[in-house]
């Protein structure tokens, strides 16, 4: 008689989510649940792995700071004051500005190299496509269209995010637009230089359905309130004081615009503004799209590579990112989908 060989599961035993990591993401909104055990099994371990080589990075850069502020400092005094020749404290000055870049270079390799590490599982666990150097971006001339960035003369781009929530298709990008002016000296000499008109977080989505008309959100301009938000816009009333105090809104359609601002997406404004630590936002409703510019704040950055690779407010930050643009899409989904039943209650 023969005695039955107990089975053995092949498949490795799942370790428990660390509690520090549940903690520091517990509280994000549910969709995002499953991220602790992502970061856990997949993005610390892909982290640590290049843990040794940011410690010595950083050291390398901690020294090369050191050095570097010594010899501007040191050499711009000594040909200042020792030499007197304005030229050898200019050139210490640079010496030691340059050291100090060279120094901080592989901290900046690395830290390209770590973004790719926590941004690509994020966006590929939520379904979305992700380019850092997508070279240019079309959908900035409807921008320009609706006012929400001003004219410029040269532009650059990066971090284009692209995917689809409830059906509404959504880009986010980043954008650098610059003019170029002239100027003319006393001797009639004309130099022409770049001026940033706008550095900051670009948002379009496409809706299924198109909007009756054009709504149009600005920082509030005090005095330069007066011109307006263009041609057959007036400004619209709204019911929310707080928002009113931020924001000045002109429409073309009084109704639409109550039923697109609702309290929900007036405070999803106000919140995408601290989550993307930005400011000026600009947003526009116009055709089927809604358009979203915030200047300042870089996103899709992976932190200071002065702490652990390891940090899981890593994590946490770009997911808060994305919790704030997933609710300004639902949002403006309700308001749109409240709006069809007033309007047509058939």
């Amino acid at each position: 008689m023969t005695q039955d060989t107990p089975s053995i599961d092949p498949r490795p035993t799942q370790q428990p989510v660390d509690p520090d990591v549940l903690k520091a993401l517990g509280d994000l909104p549910e969709e995002f649940q499953g991220f602790p055990r992502l970061f856990q099994d997949e993005i610390r371990p892909a982290l640590l792995t290049r843990e040794a080589e940011r410690q010595d990075a950083v050291a390398k850069a901690r020294q090369a700071r050191y050095v570097g502020i010594a010899l501007a400092v040191i050499g711009g005094l000594a040909g200042a004051f020792l030499v007197r020749h304005p030229i050898a404290a200019i050139i210490a000055v640079v010496i030691g500005i340059g050291y100090l870049y060279w120094g901080g270079r592989d901290v900046r390799r690395l830290g390209k190299e770590a973004k790719d590490l926590i941004v690509l599982p994020v966006v590929r666990e939520l379904g979305l496509n992700f380019t850092a150097d997508p070279g240019s971006v079309e959908s900035i001339y409807k921008h320009r269209h609706v006012r929400t960035v001003p004219i410029w003369d040269r532009a650059s781009y990066e971090d284009l995010l692209t995917g689809q929530r409830h059906g509404v298709d959504f880009e986010l990008f980043e954008a650098h637009l610059e003019e170029r002016r002239s100027s003319t000296d006393s001797k009639g000499r004309t130099r022409t230089h770049w001026v940033t008109v706008f550095k900051g977080q670009c948002l379009r989505f496409q809706f299924t359905k198109t909007f009756y008309g054009r709504t149009l959100i600005t920082r509030d301009a005090g005095f330069f309130n007066r011109f307006g938000g263009g041609k057959g816009m007036s400004r619209a009333s709204l019911e929310d004081p707080v928002f009113e105090k931020i924001f000045e809104v002109y429409t073309t359609d009084q109704v639409e615009s109550r039923f697109l601002l609702t309290p929900d997406l007036m405070q999803n404004l106000v919140d995408l503004e601290k989550a993307f630590h930005g400011g000026r936002l600009k947003a526009c409703f116009d055709g089927g799209e809604m358009f979203i510019t915030l200047e300042g704040g870089d996103l899709f950055e992976p932190g200071s590579m002065f702490k652990p690779l390891d940090s899981v407010d890593r994590v946490r930050e770009l997911l808060t990112d994305f919790a704030a643009i997933f609710g300004i899409m639902d949002a403006v989904i309700i308001g749109r989908r409240n709006e069809g039943l007033a309007r047509d209650p058939s």
